[in-house]
């Protein structure tokens, strides 16, 4: 504790990283940054073998990470390998693995984190600080992260280490912004622990450091997430309400959100990335079945509906113009979950090209952002009967509609993120539907 209590302030400290991902990789340049000398670890080898090249995996539309890795290693500061017996030189610890859920039964499939815990613990060093940033469901640390690092390292948490949790709330495209701007929950196992972490993240975070126990910091990661969740499926189904009685969902909100204390969220095509569509299930996990919910699974079944729901509107519009679904030819422009991203984690994208294609229509995806998908648009698009946009990227929004009515063969437009508007496609002379307003 003694050895901590000065080794972090004055940046004496070693610091370990494991899993160099969207959490973990600007994690260990800031700290590199900062001043630390950082050990990336990365079980992947090649990707660990590009990253100590200077390449990154996840540079795409992340402002300063690509230059902030290449001053990292020229430093020397950030080394990265692949072994964990390199831990054993680190006084502190950060944990960013993937922590996905099960698709079938939505428990959470802690592989990666048991295995990193599994591997870091024969050469944990005695007083060593340990700090989970993965999102977790709550009871993890006590359930899961204590008792396998003990087991595997013979040594107990809060006599011979220190234990912490401190998840990440970064977003890709943000990650730099949001690591050293967004406040900070830190939950210690003790409450040494918990002082020791926000002397660690004091080096580098420009906003509140908040000190909890660890179930209150899980709690509150899978609660924000889900929260956003929720809002967005209520935001889903007004829309689905205004397509239903004929109004136009966007012109309800904006007016919606002048009366005070309201901040109704944007409808649209789906929800997607690595944290929303799975944390509902971690929070709801962590009551191991003792409560029966029934708001955040509705949620979760409306905006894992949209995508479909998508495809709904393509086939009537279709029909509209007497073209049926089977044989049809759709263009989808957008394969990325969060638009100016290489990002398809969880993308709806991925069940509407598979709704598309069940239904017997031939599809295009169109994607700037993803070299297998970066097609001339003209080519993309020219001849199709039906275009459906569902990522707001820069390349769409700057899209001229007349030469897109030109190109295409039956002029029927789905708006899954209200890009283009109703008046300004019809104009054109484009059937159009989108998302709260057909």
């Amino acid at each position: 504790m003694e050895n901590l209590e000065k080794a972090i302030p004055g940046k004496t400290a070693i610091v370990a990283v494991i899993g160099l991902g969207y959490v973990g990789l600007p994690v260990a340049c800031t700290l590199a940054q900062t001043g630390f000398k950082v050990l990336g670890i990365e079980r992947d080898q090649t990707k660990a073998a590009r990253i100590s090249k200077g390449i990154s995996p996840i540079s795409d539309q992340e402002p300063g990470l690509a230059e902030l890795l290449t001053e990292a290693l020229s430093s020397g500061r950030l080394q990265v390998g692949t072994d964990h017996e390199q831990c054993g030189q680190a006084d502190v610890i950060l944990i960013a693995v993937e922590t996905p859920v099960d698709p079938d039964s939505r428990a959470p499939t802690y592989e990666a984190l048991r295995g990193a815990l599994t591997s870091l613990g024969p050469h944990l060093k005695p007083g060593a600080l340990v700090i989970v940033e993965s999102t977790i469901a709550p009871g993890t640390m006590q359930d899961v992260v204590r008792p396998v690092l003990e087991e595997s390292s013979s040594l107990k948490a809060g006599q011979d280490f220190h234990l912490a949790f401190c998840p990440e709330r970064v977003m890709p495209g943000k990650l730099l912004a949001n690591l050293r701007e967004c406040n900070r929950v830190i939950g210690g196992a003790t409450p040494e622990a918990a002082e020791l972490a926000r002397e660690l993240y004091r080096h580098f975070v420009r906003a509140d450091l908040d000190i909890t126990d660890t179930l209150t910091a899980e709690l509150v990661k899978a609660t924000e997430n889900t929260y956003r969740d929720v809002q967005i499926a209520f935001a889903n189904e007004i829309a689905l309400l205004c397509e239903n009685v004929g109004a136009d969902v966007h012109q309800v909100r904006d007016l919606v959100n002048k009366s005070p204390l309201r901040a109704m969220h944007v409808p649209g095509a789906g929800v997607g990335g690595h944290c929303i569509p799975k944390d509902p299930w971690l929070l709801l996990h962590g009551t191991q079945g003792q409560l029966q919910a029934k708001l955040i699974p509705t949620a979760r079944s409306i905006n894992d509906g949209m995508p479909l729901h998508v495809a709904q509107l393509a086939e009537e519009s279709l029909m509209t113009e007497g073209v049926a679904m089977e044989g049809a030819k759709v263009t989808v422009l957008g394969y990325a979950y969060l638009e100016n991203t290489s990002d398809a984690r969880n993308s709806p994208t991925i069940p509407l090209v598979e709704r598309l294609r069940s239904m017997g229509a031939t599809v295009t995806i169109h994607d700037p952002h993803f070299q297998e998908y970066d097609l001339d648009l003209e080519e993309a698009v020219s001849g199709r009967d039906c275009v459906i946009l569902m990522v707001a990227h820069n390349e769409y929004r700057a899209l001229d509609l007349a030469d897109l009515r030109a190109w295409v063969s039956t002029p029927v437009l789905i708006d899954g993120r209200n890009v283009w508007g109703k008046t300004r496609t019809e104009d054109l002379g484009f059937i159009y539907a989108g998302v709260g307003n057909r």
